[in-house]
């Protein structure tokens, strides 16, 4: 399987919309309740791109895979941390796709000074309908170790979800 690892561009919006929605309607692994309209996700896109990697996974000309990194926290002693979101098509989960966007964002992120990622995954002890422990596994498999949880912070198809922050370091500390 081809993949290449592009820079995202509002006009993805809508595909990229796509891969999200299902997330968002039938899984707690966002706790959005309902999906962005298409106008709100493009605004998101190019907000992100203004200061961070956005990229899509491309497989036979079309989009099924993205990442992207956000500031972690406003003030200026976070400079240097960012936080990661990644979302696979459905019937691509498990092809190697999510270990090459992170890769990639991952050097991206690295290449402009930053040195503690953080991603901030759902979790419920025990496995749900709408939750269960692949992307707390993904990440352990990237080099991420979960370093905080919030307990029952987040409601969604009537059960409490719980927030595990996941913390790798891509650099050095000076």
């Amino acid at each position: 399987m081809n993949i290449e690892i592009r820079t995202a561009t509002v006009a993805d919006a809508e595909k990229i919309l796509a891969i999200y929605s299902p997330y968002v309607e039938n899984t707690a692994v966002s706790f959005e309740y309902v999906p962005p309209s298409i106008e709100e996700f493009r605004e998101r896109i190019r907000k992100t791109l203004e200061k961070f990697p956005y990229l899509v996974a491309v497989c036979n000309n079309e989009i099924v895979g993205y990442a992207y990194a956000g500031g972690f926290h406003p003030r200026a002693a976070f400079l240097h941390s960012a936080e990661l979101s990644i979302y696979l098509r459905q019937d691509m989960r498990g092809k190697g796709i999510g270990r090459k966007l992170y890769n990639n964002i991952e050097k991206t992120l690295k290449d402009n000074g930053f040195i503690n990622l953080y991603a901030l995954v759902a979790y419920a002890e025990e496995e749900d309908e709408y939750i269960t422990h692949d992307s707390v596994i993904f990440h352990e498999v990237m080099g991420y170790k979960t370093v905080g949880r919030c307990n029952k912070c987040g409601f969604k198809f009537g059960h409490w979800y719980d927030i595990l922050y996941m913390e790798k370091f891509i650099g050095t500390h000076k």
